[in-house]
């Protein structure tokens, strides 16, 4: 477990104190006296550094602090998915001072493949707001000498059951992205879970994995030096980060492809409202502001915002499009 502090750098916890004290806050006295400098937040993500959701924490973690007007730390707990690091928020004191960046993996997928994870996303976590949304790629190594996705789909049907590709975990939507391609085009990829994208990039790209499904964030460095070929995103279009990639549904095997991950800021289930109220706030604000969205766009990550109840909604449809691919049969094994 490892953790990186934020910490503020103007007189946020001072301007919030005199707020208060003349009554600007508009919040309960209690509220008012929330977040105080020197307590830090931390900020869990259920993965090691290095992927998709922790590089989102700590683009978000450093304004959080200063908007807070105190230290925001980026604690890693990974492992399982990322429920390991959602059962601690979940188990975590309402105070405002845990709380997770989360993804679909482990805030509602990760239940529908694991009856070890013994709680529920969608009622044991307080949503906050809708960070980005970015598609997957789906990618191969130089060695394989593959250059499309049809052509990766002819191999597989030569060599059934012979080719595999990694994702990030089982039940996680670069699983599920991986197996739509199986189910939608009839191929044979062999699932290979690792715990987090650096371990899986390396296995890429030393050919001991012959294909790969990740967040389009943490692969592009390695498209744009040569050392991945993308082979197609994951969403209905293709992504303005890398508009050259094209997107797998282009493809008449694979017409109607449609998966992407997303991420989320949450709190334990019984988070306050006024503090989760005050969260949805900062957390629109610093998705408008230009250093973070530009960081975002570069990463080919939307920013989205909007309110917890709109998340609600969004995390209520998205777990369903996953349980779609569920019922039609996707294995929840690995390849040996």
């Amino acid at each position: 477990m490892t953790a990186t502090r934020f910490s503020f750098h103007r007189r946020g916890a001072g301007r919030l104190l005199c707020l208060a004290a003349a009554g600007l806050l508009g919040l309960p006295a209690a509220w008012a006296q929330a977040w105080p400098a020197g307590k830090p937040v931390s900020l869990v993500v259920g993965y090691p550094a290095g992927g998709s959701v922790d590089l989102v924490a700590r683009i978000i973690a450093e304004p959080l602090a200063r908007r807070l007007g105190t230290p925001v730390v980026v604690e890693n707990v990974g492992g399982a998915g990322g429920t390991l690091g959602a059962q601690k928020v979940v188990n975590a004191s309402p105070d405002g001072y845990t709380l997770l960046l989360g993804s679909g993996s482990e805030v509602s997928i990760a239940r529908l493949f694991n009856s070890a994870v013994k709680y529920n996303g969608e009622t044991d976590l307080a949503p906050i707001g809708l960070i980005g949304i970015t598609p997957m790629v789906f990618v191969t190594n130089t060695k394989t000498g593959i250059k499309t996705i049809e052509e990766a789909i002819a191999k597989s049907k030569r060599e059934r059951n012979q080719l595999s590709f990694a994702s990030s975990g089982i039940g996680t939507p670069l699983h599920m992205s991986g197996e739509l391609i199986n189910l939608l085009a009839g191929t044979t990829f062999l699932h290979v879970p690792y715990r987090g994208a650096a371990q899986q990039v390396q296995d890429l790209l030393g050919g001991n994995i012959d294909f790969s499904v990740s967040v389009l964030s943490s692969a592009l460095p390695h498209i744009e030096s040569g050392r991945m070929i993308p082979l197609g995103v994951t969403t209905a279009a293709r992504s303005r980060a890398a508009p050259q990639i094209p997107a797998l549904g282009e493809n008449p095997r694979l017409k109607g492809y449609d998966m992407n991950v997303w991420f989320g800021l949450f709190g334990p289930a019984r988070l306050p409202a006024p503090m989760a109220a005050r969260l949805n706030k900062e957390l629109n604000e610093i998705l408008r502001e230009e250093a973070v969205w530009q960081k975002l766009q570069k990463a080919g990550i939307s920013n989205e915002g909007g309110t917890p109840q709109a998340l609600t909604a969004f995390i209520r449809a998205e777990t369903q499009r996953v349980r779609n691919v569920v019922n039609k049969g996707v294995s929840t094994g690995a390849a040996s």
